[in-house]
């Protein structure tokens, strides 16, 4: 009789923990894949290139407002400024291009403003948390409340129009190819180079151990100054990208994209405790968020019940992506 060699469990199971180990974000691809195919299910319209590119387009924001939660994240703390800081930029810009005439010379010069506005706000959480040793979420709260005053003071109602240079080119094309991807390739390179630096590796030993990495001589305090800098940095990016989708400035945008961009941090495999994460699979997860939204408009659930849904959704997606995650971290 021929016998059959199976394999054991436990080296099996160390395999599956191996490549999450290298590989963290595969359970966010995972589940990016299979509401991929559930959209295509309920509407195969929504795969074609064009659906795809409208996707990309507006939640490119929530993707690099993800990506800037995720270094605030690596070092244990949190930012809940993030949406009031992309409001603030975006109102922030609006009114600069809108005062200096709109033309190609005035975009540049609002933006360049922009994202000198996002650092600071970034650099005002820095020194709030990490030097006054404020507890993050309190702290970053408090200041959330005082960027949206700020932004409400320099907008008080939305719909002051984009100049229609700035929004034809996000949703434009160069070359034949949509600006959008443009935008994305960039990010990819740019986060790539960022986790082979040093800031990135400081950042995750300060939130596996804070006390260890202080005892070993790293700059506890300036590197988490520099987490919530990164964060200012790149929700400045996020308001650039919400003002060319939405073509408008709005002080109260980012309002529910705070609490989203930390969902996605989650469902990208990182811990909120700190220490471990990938911001590759924040960036799914944002997409997870946007791709659960589509399923349940699809689906064609009821305006009213579309809330309920949408966050049930997002809570099973959550808690599957926690449990696979779990069993990557040492």
């Amino acid at each position: 009789m021929a016998e059959t060699a199976t394999i054991p469990r436990p080296r099996r199971e160390g395999r599956i923990r191996k490549l999450l180990e290298r590989y963290p974000f595969l359970p966010a691809l995972v589940i990016v894949a299979a509401l991929l195919a559930l959209n295509g299910f309920f509407s195969p319209a929504s795969l074609s290139y064009r659906a795809l590119t409208g996707l990309l387009s507006t939640y490119m924001a929530l993707v690099l407002l993800s990506i800037a939660q995720t270094y605030v994240v690596y070092a244990g703390d949190i930012d809940l400024s993030a949406g009031a800081i992309l409001s603030l930029v975006n109102v922030g810009i609006i009114v600069l291009m809108e005062r200096w005439g709109g033309g190609a010379g005035a975009v540049l010069l609002a933006l360049a403003i922009g994202l000198l506005l996002g650092l600071a706000c970034g650099l005002v959480n820095g020194l709030v948390v990490a030097t006054l040793r404020l507890q993050a979420i309190v702290a970053t709260f408090a200041t959330s409340i005082f960027f949206t005053g700020l932004a409400l003071y320099m907008l008080p109602v939305a719909g002051t129009p984009a100049p229609a240079i700035f929004w034809r080119t996000y949703g434009g094309r160069l070359f034949g190819v949509p600006f959008v991807f443009y935008i994305l390739a960039a990010l990819i390179v740019l986060i790539t180079v960022m986790s082979r630096t040093r800031l990135v590796t400081q950042l995750l030993a300060v939130g596996d151990d804070q006390q260890a990495a202080y005892q070993s001589g790293l700059p506890v305090i300036p590197v988490r100054i520099k987490g919530y800098v990164l964060c200012g940095l790149f929700s400045a990016l996020a308001a650039f990208c919400i003002t060319g989708d939405t073509a408008s400035g709005d002080p109260l945008v980012g309002g529910k994209m705070t609490l989203y961009s930390v969902a996605a941090v989650v469902l990208g495999g990182s811990a909120l405790s700190g220490g471990w994460g990938t911001v590759v699979g924040s960036l799914l997860g944002a997409l997870t968020i946007g791709l659960i939204n589509s399923v349940v408009f699809f689906m064609g659930t009821p305006s009213e019940w579309q809330n309920f849904v949408q966050g049930l959704a997002i809570l099973v997606v959550l808690m599957a992506g926690v449990l696979a995650g779990r069993r990557a971290r040492p």
